[in-house]
């Protein structure tokens, strides 16, 4: 047994069975190794971006960690945006980074890199093999660490001669650490705040937001008269008919700032206090009042669902049943506008989608819309990396075969990882993917208002993507990708159904 066929083995037995690739020279002994074990699912991608951003979106739905291939130090650096993005979200990952081996490094060959020096900012945890040997213990620390809370990145840099080096030995699955436990002084310090009877907020994220836990939240939110609320990017959203209602803290400084005036108690789990995407002259960092009282129910890498349902026994509330709203009509036939696109997807969502989203400038109209659509997961990009959402929808598909992804896509975001589709086309995955064409990165006009700068010539054509126009079906089927255009409401209802009625990707094209 060589490295890399122990390091198959290990991973397998640490339940590590799905591994999204993009291999190399350095990595060739790693894939002779899937050959000779089966067991483990190898997707191929055709840009290591759509490698580590599917493997997010596959870890937030399996709830363990995917496995990476890439090449060398340069193609970890092509993946680094959506692993950043999926440390944002405390997403599980174990990266396998090839490298050159440990005689031929000295001599400095063109891919040499400091492997480690790029992986540290996205990973809780780096090692480099060294010995065919360490490999089977090297990876199931691997697997463990990944999964530590508050879960992230584990990356393992895997010398070639380490990966064909014999003797190679297979390593037992490490259990992983229980997450600690919110203290009795977190939970009766809020449960005495959320008594007051002053304006709190109770202000939630990561695994709050599941089906299963933000049930609880919703139950101390009315029995306390807080306001729920979640940050305005989460890894997963719990929503739809009959699921909790609650807010997000909106982008924009100034609705954030209005919308928490008046907050005098503010508890988190999951969370820190509400900070503003980005800094802007005379705005605040903080959206929250600063004379607002900051209570921590449960730090991210604590045990949030624990500490959620030891606050609702104190407050003696027991999550119930929410009503559902009724099914929404479909808007009568015009020309598409985000709101009316928004009416069309809220009434024909398939119950138990999975709706990612990097919509960017027109989330506003489909996150309100969808409030009751059929029971959905939400899904955001907490780094803000753009080019997020086609690679997340492609990984949860796999991690969630039977549920429709539907990917809401601004069209400057969807060229930075566009390969996402010939990866869904190659698997049949279950995705439809809504391009909002406006042809231009609206948000940074709105970001230039924000910042009080002045809007010239430069800004303008920097800003549009219009000259020339990307023909987004084309694009589609040169990926195979069935793909089709609309500009009216009818004609996306029409649209819509026919993707989500049928196996595999479709992609339609808004034109807004």
């Amino acid at each position: 047994m060589n490295g890399a066929e122990s390091l198959v083995r290990t991973l397998i037995a640490s339940g590590v069975d799905t591994c999204f690739a993009n291999p190399g020279t350095s990595e060739i002994h790693f894939v002779a190794a899937l050959d000779r074990n089966p067991g483990m699912r190898c997707v191929l991608a055709l840009f290591e971006g759509v490698v580590t951003g599917a493997a997010d979106g596959y870890g937030r739905f399996a709830r363990k960690p995917a496995a990476t291939l890439m090449h060398c130090g340069p193609g970890m650096a092509n993946g680094l945006a959506c692993l950043h993005n999926a440390k944002r979200a405390d997403t599980p990952i174990v990266n396998i980074v090839g490298d050159q081996a440990t005689y031929h490094a000295p001599l400095n060959p063109p891919l040499a890199s400091d492997v480690e020096g790029w992986a540290r900012p996205v990973s809780q945890w780096v090692r480099r093999a060294r010995t065919a040997r360490e490999v089977g213990i090297a990876a199931a620390e691997a697997a463990q660490n990944a999964q530590r809370a508050p879960g992230g990145s584990a990356t393992l840099i895997l010398p070639s001669d380490v990966s064909w080096g014999e003797p190679g030995e297979e390593a037992a699955a490490l259990a992983v650490p229980r997450r600690e436990k919110s203290s009795a002084e977190q939970v009766n310090g809020a449960a005495r705040v959320l008594r007051s009877g002053e304006p709190a907020v109770l202000l939630v994220s990561g695994a709050a937001l599941l089906p299963e836990n933000l049930p609880f939240a919703y139950a101390i939110a009315s029995a306390t008269g807080a306001r729920l609320m979640a940050p305005t990017f989460n890894a997963r959203i719990a929503r739809g008919r009959g699921r909790p209602p609650l807010e997000i803290v909106p982008y924009p400084v100034d609705d954030a700032v209005r919308l928490l005036t008046g907050t005098k108690q503010l508890v988190v789990a999951g969370t820190g206090a509400p900070v503003a995407f980005f800094a802007y002259p005379g705005k605040p960092g903080i959206v929250s009042p600063p004379d607002a009282e900051l209570h921590v129910l449960a730090r991210p890498d604590q045990d949030i669902p624990d500490a959620l349902a030891r606050l609702a026994a104190e407050l003696n509330c027991k999550p119930a049943g929410v009503n559902p709203a009724a099914v929404q009509p479909l808007p009568q036939d015009g020309p598409l506008t985000p709101e009316r696109a928004a009416a069309v997807m809220a009434a024909l969502l398939p119950d138990d989608a999975i709706i990612v989203d990097e919509a960017i400038s027109l989330r506003g109209a489909f996150f309100a819309t969808t409030k009751h659509a059929a029971p959905h997961d939400w899904v955001q990009v907490p780094g803000g990396a753009i080019g997020g959402g086609l690679p997340l929808a492609t990984g949860a598909a796999i991690a969630a075969p039977g549920r429709r992804a539907v990917v809401l896509e601004g069209d400057g975001s969807a060229m930075y990882t566009v390969q996402a589709l010939w990866t869904q086309a190659r698997e049949n995955l279950d995705v439809t993917t809504l391009i909002l064409s406006n042809r231009k990165y609206a948000i940074l006009e709105i970001e230039l208002r924000a910042a009080g700068a002045p809007q010239g010539n430069s800004a303008s054509d920097l800003f549009e993507i219009a000259r020339p126009e990307i023909d987004w079906v084309k694009m589609a089927a040169a990926q195979g990708v069935e793909a089709a255009r609309a500009d009216s409401v009818a004609r996306f209802a029409e649209l819509f159904q026919h993707a989500n009625s049928r196996r595999g990707p479709f992609l339609i094209e808004l034109v807004l």
